[in-house]
């Protein structure tokens, strides 16, 4: 495949389809998560919504379908966002958004931050290593755009859950 593809060729429509199929995966795990939003780790998103945000992602695989690479970071990092959404979907689901947020705050309270800290840095190291093997080691489109992918997910969870501690942290003082 080469930097881009032409719209509607045959290969645009591989990805387009796998976009749309890992952005629906990452939406349909949020919404059972927190139909609500009120978990949401990230503030564009909570503040898009359901309706604009869904646009937002049909938006998203329509433009980056022709991008190869891109699309293949996206579809990577989608369903992995989606794959961790639906580990704890049935939990928040449950206790409900407000108690699970509470909980989880409370939890937060008890735990010293220098021991959280180190593991959401070991988990997201740890899970970063897997996707810069990858890449340092394929020279193939594909494998390297997963690489990408696993490495730009474990960006997002490191940087959304210490966006998510900071604010539960602010809030819990005040």
């Amino acid at each position: 495949m080469e930097d881009w593809i032409p719209f509607f060729s045959s290969d645009y429509w591989w990805l387009f389809a796998a976009l749309v199929f890992s952005r629906g995966m990452d939406l349909l795990s949020t919404y059972i998560a927190t139909p609500n939003l009120a978990l949401e780790g990230n503030p564009i998103a909570k503040k898009l919504g359901w309706k604009w945000g869904g646009l937002m992602n049909f938006t998203v695989c329509v433009v980056f379908a022709a991008w190869p690479m891109v699309a293949i970071i996206l579809v990577t990092t989608s369903l992995l966002v989606a794959s961790k959404n639906f580990s704890v979907a049935w939990n928040m689901r449950s206790m409900g958004e407000a108690n699970y947020q509470y909980w989880y705050s409370e939890q937060l309270m008890r735990t010293p931050m220098s021991l959280y800290l180190f593991c959401l840095g070991g988990q997201t190291a740890l899970t970063c290593l897997v996707g810069a093997a990858l890449v340092m080691f394929s020279s193939e489109l594909i494998p390297v755009g997963i690489g990408f992918g696993i490495m730009a997910y474990s960006a997002a969870v490191a940087f959304f859950t210490l966006l998510g501690v900071w604010r539960r942290r602010l809030a819990m003082r005040v």
